[in-house]
């Protein structure tokens, strides 16, 4: 894909929240249409490599209400929750940038080369501060420092405690910025790091703005179960000592009703904001 150079950058209105940063980037290079304004307004969502269905399900959740903000989403485009953010965003919507922990015009390979159109093609871009530079140790943390200074607030939805994303943690406490942890299970090695950041009063807690709608209701045993986790259709029957055709055909009614909803053979409560 071509890119391009951001001519004079350290002019332009949108971009001077990079001059925040003690170093910041010399240069800085475009996959996409230049559109200043995709910086007014930016929320970072970063996390785990090793993302679990719960961040999964939390980033399902944080970015459609984002985007009804009016938020553009930046992250790393690294597998794992930030590619996910990307692509739920792509899905919804939404504009998202791409910030790259290698240069510009690295070749993409496999389903990297279908996000990265899916970005571009939705309004969004890819950026980074090197025209050729392969990835190493040091280019992802420097990237770190892009995402959170172009980012009012930085979303944490999943880390462990040694995990990249407290990097920009760090950075985005530093940067002044607002710093929000998605909590999760205390079993969870990848919730460890968002749950230490709340403890330690360095990041706000992220619950969501959903609010249930007056029909939900957890008298339906499946209603009960679906609160707790996510199941399908043969686990829920398992669960419930039902036949299969009978949940089916009470799911069928609660899809109908919008109290649940169908991903990937699962069944899960609807959030409604």
């Amino acid at each position: 894909m071509d890119y391009q150079e951001i001519k004079k950058w350290r002019e332009i209105a949108q971009l001077n929240k990079l001059l925040d940063l003690s170093t910041p980037p010399k240069t800085l290079f475009l996959q996409g249409k230049w559109n200043p304004k995709i910086f007014e307004n930016c929320t970072a969502i970063v996390g785990s490599r090793k993302m679990t269905s719960y961040g999964q399900r939390a980033v399902e959740k944080i970015i459609p209400q984002l985007i009804q903000a009016g938020k553009t989403i930046v992250s790393g485009f690294m597998y794992g929750v930030d590619q996910y953010a990307h692509q739920v965003c792509v899905e919804s919507g939404g504009l998202t940038i791409a910030v790259l922990g290698w240069g510009i015009d690295t070749k993409l390979s496999g389903e990297d080369v279908k996000l990265a159109k899916g970005i571009i093609e939705t309004g969004g871009i890819l950026l980074s501060e090197w025209q050729s530079q392969q990835p190493t140790h040091w280019t992802f943390p420097a990237r770190n420092r892009i995402v959170a200074a172009l980012s009012q607030d930085i979303i944490i939805v999943e880390a462990a405690e040694k995990s990249g994303s407290l990097i920009t943690a760090r950075l985005a406490n530093k940067l002044k910025r607002t710093l929000w942890a998605v909590p999760g299970p205390i079993t969870s090695r990848t919730s460890s790091g968002t749950n230490n950041l709340i403890a330690a009063g360095l990041a706000k807690m992220w619950l969501g703005t959903a609010t249930q709608t007056p029909y939900l209701t957890t008298d339906d045993p499946i209603m009960e179960i679906l609160l707790n986790e996510a199941l399908t259709a043969d686990g829920l029957a398992r669960n419930l000592q039902l036949p299969v055709s009978e949940i089916g055909a009470k799911l069928s009614i609660l899809l109908l009703s919008g109290q649940v909803i169908e991903k990937d053979g699962k069944y899960y409560i609807a959030d409604v904001s």
